[in-house]
């Protein structure tokens, strides 16, 4: 890693550790029901909601109840967006006379949303209309994320109650979320992406005469070209808060009209991931305990940095089979170096490998560059981070509950090898806890493997691939991995817009999004109607540096013994064949 890679590095993990306190601080508060002063004016509107739709903000929920009006509300929105795609074309603000999307890509396209992975096998300035990009998506982003946010919260509620039946109001969670954080969060981002460039207009396409016209394959002489431009910047804000990932155009955060500068780059990568580790604070407080949160972010720090630092090394250091043809790969002052192939250069590669790192450590899968040409271990980074299950970070809300089922895990287990009984902040981990664990840990893997072993074995999920050998599986692997694990990045090499993928990726997302939620929200219901026990001399402290070394090492072991033979005939597979020729 030279110097420069270095410096930009460290500056983004610095910004995004040093914002953590204060806004993980806020978000507290905000559970706790004592209002920063700055929105207070706000809390009447949240009233009003409340009365319009026949909320009592004193009524809580137990488990069951819980989990069924947060599926009930996401199945709700599903709905919704599935018939707004597929009747767009009678409805207004559709400049560009966009058709209705087909049946399976727009289920597909719906549960993807809901669900929070924002998983796209579309162009969307050439598929979505402005209503549906506005009211379908750009809804969904903010209230799926809010949605997983507000499962995390129940859950810490069921460490810090005491024998209660209770762990909450859904409603309540969400419209504080949207309201008090993600919606402030997303207007602030918005104003700043505007005043960079990015598009926020009801205008339509605009035509631009080329500099240098050319004769098409049919005959034709062209001249100009169909801009595309929409209500970019209100979209792109909460895609990047709320760790959704979807782009308004094509080619993602890659796109001029979406990232047009390196201040507009760093802000959408600091975007990325800042709720999903102001949260791990945001925990600490919650649970009166600020250790354990700092605790839990060490954890996933631990686990980011080696693996973004693989990321930006192997792509700095090229293509082994461009050395041995005696290709400068070295960066210069007249050049970056190393593997510059799918970046936009005015970003360079370590911004790239920085994006591609932190959208895959959370479940966010924007990109600014593709990493279907990443070299192949530097693209098994991404690769792994989403196959870790989405922990090291993590979406915002499902990335901190997800880490938190690997430390029950890991109590579990270290109670195990030292004989005393499973605790972690005062409640004894015991068999159901355990059991729901075990599930939200394996699903995920078993939604990917199983994927990606229908779509090798039948044709239909080899007809739309573009790569043979190692390198075409990885696209295949990928495409699983992200789907399963509510990511929505994708290897470019596969045509995943076909009427097979549509649907097991749908499943996967589906699946993936509701069979760790619903056991969270179980854990969250049996801890609280638990007992707190004291501390005492056998209390195993969760918060040393022992045991954050111990949880990152569950966290890998998972993932190696889980992924690691799929990875060799993928990426390992292809690095290898890489060196042999």
């Amino acid at each position: 890693m030279n110097v420069n890679n270095f410096i930009q590095a460290a500056i983004y993990m610095g910004v995004l550790l040093l914002l953590a306190k204060p806004l993980g601080t806020f978000m507290a508060r905000v559970y706790q029901g004592d209002i920063p002063v700055i929105f207070r004016w706000l809390t009447p509107l949240e009233r009003v909601l409340y009365r319009i739709c026949g909320i009592r903000e004193s009524d809580e929920m137990n488990w069951k109840t819980y989990a069924g009006t947060m599926l009930s509300f996401n199945l709700v929105g599903l709905l919704a967006v599935y018939l707004l795609q597929r009747v767009q074309d009678f409805l207004p603000l559709n400049p560009a006379g966009m058709k209705a999307v087909s049946p399976d890509s727009s289920l597909n396209t719906a549960i993807s949303f809901a669900s929070n992975t924002n998983w796209q096998g579309y162009s969307g300035e050439v598929t979505m209309s402005y209503l549906t990009q506005m009211i379908g998506l750009t809804v969904q982003n903010f209230v799926s994320a809010a949605a997983g946010m507000a499962v995390l919260v129940a859950l810490i509620r069921g460490f810090i109650r005491k024998e209660a039946g209770t762990i909450g109001n859904f409603w309540v969670d969400l419209t504080r979320t949207v309201l008090y954080i993600l919606l402030p969060l997303s207007i602030v981002l918005s104003l700043l992406l505007v005043s960079q460039g990015v598009v926020q207009t009801f205008g339509s396409s605009i035509q631009s005469n080329l500099v240098e016209s050319f004769t098409a394959d049919d005959g034709a002489k062209v001249a100009s070209q169909l801009i595309a431009t929409g209500p970019a910047a209100s979209q792109i804000a909460i895609k990047q808060l709320g760790t959704n990932g979807g782009g308004y155009f094509n080619v993602n955060s890659a796109h001029p009209f979406e990232n047009p500068t390196p201040f507009s780059n760093f802000l959408e990568m600091l975007s990325i991931l800042l709720i999903a580790a102001a949260l791990c604070y945001t925990f600490g407080v919650m649970v009166n305990d600020r250790r354990q949160g700092w605790a839990l972010l060490a954890a996933m720090t631990i686990l980011f940095i080696p693996l973004l630092y693989v990321c930006i090394v192997q792509e700095q250091n090229g293509n082994p089979v461009f050395k041995s043809l005696e290709v400068d790969q070295q960066a210069s002052v007249g050049q970056p170096g190393g593997n510059m192939e799918g970046k936009e250069a005015r970003f360079g590669i370590a911004s790239s490998a920085i994006w591609a790192s932190a959208t895959t450590a959370a479940s966010n899968g924007s990109v600014n560059s593709m990493h279907d040409s990443y070299t192949p271990l530097g693209g098994m980074v991404p690769m792994f981070l989403i196959q870790a299950g989405e922990v090291i970070y993590g979406g915002v809300g499902s990335g901190l509950y997800g880490m938190l089922l690997f430390v029950i895990i890991a109590v579990f287990a270290a109670g195990l090898m030292v004989g005393r009984t499973p605790e972690y902040l005062g409640k004894k981990i015991e068999s159901f806890e355990i059991k729901m664990a075990s599930i939200g840990i394996l699903v995920p893997p078993l939604l990917v493997l199983a994927g990606t072993s229908f779509a090798v074995v039948f044709a239909a999920g080899k007809s739309s691939l573009l790569n043979p050998g190692p390198h075409g599986f990885s696209e295949i692997l990928y495409a699983f991995s992200s789907a399963g694990n509510n990511n929505g990045s994708a290897f470019a090499g596969l045509n995943a817009n076909i009427v097979f993928y549509n649907y097991l990726l749908g499943i996967a997302m589906f699946g993936a999004r509701y069979w760790i939620a619903i056991p969270v929200l179980a854990i969250a219901g049996s801890l609280a109607a638990k007992k707190t026990v004291p501390v005492s001399s056998g209390t195993l402290p969760t918060h040393s540096l022992l045991f954050i070394v111990f949880l990152a090492g569950i966290v890998v072991m998972v993932g190696a013994l889980t992924f690691v033979p799929a990875l060799a005939l993928g990426p390992i597979a292809e690095q290898l064949l890489l060196h042999v020729h």
